[in-house]
């Protein structure tokens, strides 16, 4: 099956400096910027902003 360029795989690392990654997918249409989203750091134990990588 090919991949679908308009729901790409992206990898959100954590804010917190402490290396946690958390893998999703994202409409590129809805979305063209880079993503953050507010989740769960377990290695820091509190909840904080991951941003997208490229």
């Amino acid at each position: 099956m090919a991949r679908n360029e308009l729901r790409p795989v992206v990898k959100l690392r954590s804010t917190a400096g402490t290396g946690h990654t958390y893998v999703t997918r994202k409409n590129r249409r809805n979305d063209p910027d880079r993503l953050t989203l507010r989740k769960y750091d377990p290695v820091a134990r509190e909840h904080v902003l991951y941003r997208e990588e490229r």
